[in-house]
């Protein structure tokens, strides 16, 4: 039975502890100054290129801040992250929007914005959305999206570099660009091979980033205004205890190495490798019981508050940071209050014998935790705290049920 608590190293237990008693729970904790180490590893890796942090992962302003302040443009998929950014201090040359199969509000938000600053970016996957610019009389800055064909993540439904959603054929990328270039201005090509990529997996993105500098070399022969590659992001990070960590130099080393021959200038949207380990989800233990074929612990969160378990079979550590070291660790499944069988959070899993009370917190989810939290069968979203060396500060208060009601036209 193989017991999990290295992820726990540099976590201190009685602030965890002090968070939960003072916020309650469920309550995101998101440390700031893990966010920062990250990204100094990242920038020490990827010396000299453009490095655009991904919002989706998680969109905290503490993060946008401290990732602001090393140096990090930003990437946004929606008008509301857009607004989120504009709220900064991020320079708009340093601003990207992706527009994936964009909504009329997200476009024309995205097109008054870029009125007023010209140095935005909107990246187009799609011929129908370089038409819908044009119709909108946009002569600003278009990165063009490319499916390169191949993909690779944690999961099949995150694997968007051979999905036909994201992107032009990279067999016809150069027929589009051919098609539109005297009517917008081309200033780089994207693509993502896939979310949370580990080991193996990074031939099939190396594999990519091949492809990608053919298509460069050739667009920028023909297009002096093309100004960079943005391959993507999907730097993985380790959440099982048998995972081992990414070679962060040694990828880097493989892409710029690729990157020698390219004439245009090297671009990376990374998220949940800035994030992911600098946060864990404090929650309480209300329910034990013994069923026909487990044991099971029944917390205050759920699908709700941390989706990922049910929606990619997601595995997260956790470790009861009530239970001293003379309480056994034994295999548990840990459910939330949700109507849902799948409301699962992990499956015989060994974890130091809960008891109704015990806080556990759940490992690695400073990444796509919060921001995919819902309101689904009318839970309230849970808070976020953040840390710092100014100690802990709510970020965002726990939604109360009269909020909740309230977004449904009711009162009590």
């Amino acid at each position: 039975m193989q017991v999990e608590t290295a992820w726990l190293d540099g976590w201190d237990p009685e602030q965890l502890h002090a968070v939960a008693d003072t916020y309650g729970t469920p309550v995101y904790v998101l440390d700031q100054r893990r966010v920062a180490d990250r990204a100094a590893a990242l920038t020490a890796a990827f010396d000299g290129a453009d490095i655009r942090y991904a919002m989706k992962a998680n969109s905290d302003p503490a993060v946008l801040e401290t990732l602001i302040d090393a140096g990090f443009g930003l990437e946004c998929a929606s008008a509301g992250e857009l607004h989120l950014a504009l709220e900064t201090d991020v320079d708009p040359g340093r601003l990207h929007y992706t527009a994936v199969n964009p909504p009329t509000l997200d476009l024309d938000f995205y097109v008054e914005c870029a009125e007023l600053r010209p140095a935005m970016t909107v990246t187009a996957g799609a011929v129908d959305t370089l038409d819908r610019l044009i119709d909108r009389q946009y002569d600003g800055r278009v990165a063009l999206r490319v499916n390169p064909g191949v993909g690779a993540g944690h999961h099949a439904k995150v694997t968007t570099g051979d999905a036909d959603k994201f992107g032009v054929p990279i067999e016809t990328a150069m027929s589009v660009l051919e098609r539109y270039e005297d009517r917008l201005q081309f200033v780089g090509l994207h693509a993502h091979a896939g979310s949370g990529i580990l080991g193996d997996d990074h031939g099939t993105h190396l594999a990519m980033v091949d492809r990608l500098v053919t298509l460069a070399t050739e667009a920028a022969a023909r297009m002096p205004s093309l100004e960079y590659l943005d391959i993507g992001g999907g730097f993985g990070v380790p959440y099982r205890p048998d995972e081992d960590p990414l070679s962060l130099d040694a990828l880097a080393a493989a892409i710029e190495e690729r990157m020698d021959s390219c004439p245009v200038s090297l671009a990376i949207e990374p998220g949940r490798y800035l994030v992911a380990p600098a946060g864990v989800l404090l929650s309480r233990v209300n329910t034990t019981k013994s069923g026909r074929t487990q044991a099971i612990v029944g917390i205050d969160a759920g699908m709700t508050a941390l989706l990922r378990p049910m929606l990619y079979d997601a595995y997260h550590p956790i470790a009861n940071l009530s239970a001293g070291p003379d309480r056994p660790h034994e295999p548990v499944t840990v459910t939330g209050p949700i109507c849902e069988t799948g409301d699962v959070l992990a499956t015989d899993r060994p974890i130091a014998r809960p008891q109704r009370g015990d806080l556990l917190a759940i490992g690695i989810t400073g990444a796509y935790g919060f921001e995919m939290a819902s309101t689904y069968n009318m839970r309230p979203r849970p808070a976020r705290v953040v840390l710092s060396a100014g100690g802990a500060t709510l970020s965002v208060p726990h939604q109360t049920l009269d909020e909740l009601l309230r977004e449904r036209g009711v009162s009590r």
